[in-house]
C-alpha cells in the first residue's frame, strides 16, 4: 500500500514531492510531546518518499533535535523579511506544514503569495484556544461558558484553520468540538493522533515487573503551564495523603526547564517529593516506577506522559482532562479521578495490588494498539494529502470562508509585516 502512494505522490508532478515545515520552535522530543509528535509526522512523510525541509525563526537549544544526522534539510528564517520570499520561491515546495496557528499567521500569506499551488497544512498540536479557556476556567473557578470558549485565540486559530487546505487534529474530542460547536467542514480536518508502532504481545516482558518497580513518578516540561500546575497540585493536595498511607514511597518528578527557584523549592527529600529535573532516558524513568501520577487541571490535546506510561507498561492515575482523547471506549490504563480524595485512594490501591496493576497495564497495551496505529492513521493522512493534491482548486473553491479570510490576511498582516520590515531597515 505504501509503495503505491509513493508512486502516486511522485508521479503527480513527475518528481519527488517536497515538504516545507515551518516550526514555531525547533522540535525537542526529549522535553515535549509536541516535539515527539512532529518527528512522528516527519517519519511518515519520509516513509512515503517525501523530501523534508524544516525551518524556524527560533534559536536552537541543547535539547533541539539534530535533523542533520537524519539527512533532513534545515534553515533558519526571519520574521518580517523578504528573504523568506526568495527562499520559498527557490525551494518551491509542493506541501507546506505550519506547526501551529502562530506560524501560519506569520508566514501563511507569504506562502500563498509566492507558492500559490502549494498545499497548506496546519498541525494544531492541540487547540490553543481550548487550553486557554480551560486555564481561565480553572483560575477563576468557573464553568467554561460559550463566551469563554470563543475567545480571541479561538478567532485567530479557527481563522488559520480556514485559511489552510487541511488541518491535523490530534484528539477526537477536539475534532468533534470543531465540527459541532464551530461548524467547520469535515473536509478541512484530518484526525491524526500520535503515530505509534504496534506493541508486540510480549512487549512488557523487557521491563521490570510489579515487584521490581518502586515509587511514583510524573514528567513534563515545566514551561508548560498545565504541567506546572499539576506538580503544584501533587505537592499540596495529593502527595501528602499518599505518603501518609505509604510512608516508604517517593515521587520522582522529571521535566526540562525546572531550574528556577519556584520549582526547585518544591523539592523535599524528607517528604519524598523529589524534583529530578530533565531526564535523558525517559523510558527508564517510567519503567522503574510503579505508578505515573498526572492530576492535570486544564490543558488540551493528547498528554504525552500518559501515552508514554502505556508504552512502558506503567499504569497511571489521572483526571478526565488528562485522559481526554486517549482511550475512547476502552478501559483506562489505571484510574481516572477528578476528586482528590478518590485520586489518592486509587493511587494507593493501584500501588499495592498487583492483580489490578497487571490488568491496567494490559489496558494500556490495548489502547496503544487500537487507537494510535501509525500504519492506519499514517496511511489515512497520506491518502488525504494525495487526494487534495489532485483536486486542490476544487477544494479551495468549496472553502469560501477560507478564501475570504485569506484576502483579508493579505491586506492586513501583509502590510503590517511590510511596515515592520521597512522600520527595521531604517533602524538598522
Amino acid at each position: 500500500m505504501k509503495s503505491i502512494f509513493i508512486l502516486i505522490l511522485i508521479n503527480t508532478f513527475g518528481v519527488m514531492k517536497k515538504v516545507l515545515i515551518i516550526g514555531f520552535v525547533w522540535p525537542e522530543p526529549t522535553t515535549t510531546a509536541a516535539g515527539t509528535r512532529m518527528l512522528q509526522l516527519i517519519a511518515i512523510f519520509e516513509e512515503f518518499g517525501l523530501e523534508i525541509h524544516f525551518v524556524s525563526t527560533a534559536a536552537k537549544t541543547t535539547q533541539s533535535y539534530n535533523f542533520e544526522k537524519e539527512g533532513i534539510l534545515t534553515s533558519t528564517i526571519e520574521l518580517n523579511n523578504t528573504s523568506f520570499n526568495d527562499f520559498i520561491i527557490d525551494y518551491n515546495p509542493d506541501i507546506v506544514l505550519f506547526d501551529r496557528y502562530l506560524t501560519e499567521e506569520q508566514f501563511g500569506w507569504r506562502v500563498s503569495e509566492n507558492c500559490p499551488n502549494a498545499l497548506k497544512i496546519l498541525d494544531t498540536e492541540d487547540l490553543h484556544f481550548l487550553r486557554f479557556a480551560r486555564e481561565q476556567s480553572f483560575k477563576k473557578n468557573i464553568e467554561i461558558t460559550d463566551a469563554l470558549l470563543k475567545n480571541d485565540i479561538a478567532k485567530r486559530e479557527i481563522a488559520s484553520i480556514y485559511r489552510c487546505d487541511l488541518t491535523l487534529i490530534i484528539s477526537k474530542y477536539e475534532l468533534e468540538l470543531l465540527k459541532t460547536e464551530f461548524k467547520i467542514d469535515s473536509n478541512l480536518l484530518c484526525y491524526t493522533p500520535f503515530l505509534l508502532d504496534e506493541l508486540a504481545t510480549d512487549n512488557f516482558s523487557k521491563y521490570p515487573s510489579f515487584n521490581e518497580r518502586i515509587d511514583f513518578m510524573t514528567i513534563g516540561n515545566f514551561k508548560h503551564k498545565p504541567n506546572l500546575e499539576a506538580v503544584k497540585t501533587l505537592k499540596k493536595d495529593i502527595w501528602p495523603k499518599i505518603k501518609s498511607k505509604i510512608p516508604t514511597a517517593n515521587i520522582h518528578i522529571y521535566g526540562a526547564y525546572g531550574n528556577n527557584e519556584s520549582i526547585t523549592q518544591l523539592h523535599n527529600k524528607k517528604e519524598g517529593f523529589l524534583i529530578e529535573g530533565w531526564v535523558e532516558n525517559k523510558e527508564l524513568a517510567f519503567a522503574n516506577a510503579r505508578i505515573c501520577l498526572a492530576p492535570l487541571q486544564f490543558g488540551a490535546g493528547l498528554k504525552g506522559k500518559l501515552i508514554d506510561a502505556m508504552l512502558f507498561g506503567t499504569p497511571s492515575v489521572t483526571t478526565s482532562i488528562g485522559a481526554e482523547g486517549i482511550n475512547s471506549n476502552l478501559h483506562w490504563a489505571g484510574f481516572i479521578e477528578n476528586d482528590f480524595n478518590s485520586f489518592v485512594k486509587k493511587a494507593v490501591e493501584l500501588y499495592q495490588n498487583e492483580e489490578i496493576w497487571l490488568q491496567k497495564q494490559q489496558n494500556g497495551f490495548e489502547i496503544i494498539n487500537s487507537n494510535f496505529s501509525k500504519k492506519k492513521f499514517g496511511t489515512e493522512l497520506m491518502s488525504k494529502i494525495e487526494s487534495l493534491l489532485n483536486v486542490l482548486d476544487y477544494h479551495r473553491n468549496k472553502n469560501f470562508i477560507g478564501a475570504m479570510l485569506q484576502q483579508h490576511m493579505l491586506k492586513s498582516t501583509k502590510y503590517m509585516s511590510k511596515w515592520i520590515e521597512e522600520k527595521n531597515k531604517k533602524e538598522g
